[in-house]
């Protein structure tokens, strides 16, 4: 959540005009995309498939658009804004089968993954002929970022005070019995 959270929040500081794309680029491969994989990796250890599966993606997510930039940058392939387009649609399609699982995890969690969609969404309207929406998407995702930072505080705090001081609320769907 860390690095979600971390990478998410410096690159809607970039998309609003307030950051340069290096700093993102970097917590892009290191935290947002290695230390991901890992968490997820660590995930699948303990039979979390849902983390598994939402840590491993979004750290390939991070690594990938990090590799898109560098592309660009060292005019190998120049990727459009079109083409980084429909790269936000396909992890939009991933992000709203993720949305539903959450809704079985925790409030927070859902709340996360609903922020989340809607940032691809404004995105993708801007990669497709309304740039102005990647700023929209800026500001609306920060909320996403800060949403994950409160779900990592919750788990940590809440750990080690041996009781809930951060609610994370409960799931928003049953599991069938």
């Amino acid at each position: 959540m860390a690095g979600f959270g971390l990478t998410t929040l410096l690159l809607q500081i970039h998309n609003i005009g307030l950051l340069g794309i290096g700093p993102v680029l970097a917590m892009g491969f290191i935290f947002g995309g290695l230390a991901q994989m890992i968490a997820g990796f660590m995930e699948q250890k303990v039979g979390n498939n849902f983390g598994f599966s939402a840590f491993v993606a979004y750290g390939s997510f991070w690594i990938g658009l990090g590799i898109i930039w560098l592309l660009n940058h060292f005019n190998i392939y120049a990727a459009s804004h079109t083409d980084v387009g429909w790269y936000l649609v396909a992890w939009a399609l991933y992000t709203c089968i993720l949305l539903f699982a959450s809704f079985y995890v925790h409030k927070a969690m859902a709340i996360t993954f609903i922020l989340l969609e809607l940032g691809f969404i404004l995105l993708i309207i801007g990669h497709f002929g309304f740039p102005k929406m990647n700023v929209v998407a800026g500001f609306e995702l920060i909320f996403c970022a800060l949403s994950a930072w409160y779900m990592m505080a919750a788990i940590i705090i809440n750990d080690l005070a041996g009781k809930t001081v951060l609610p994370l609320g409960t799931a928003w769907a049953k599991k069938a019995s």
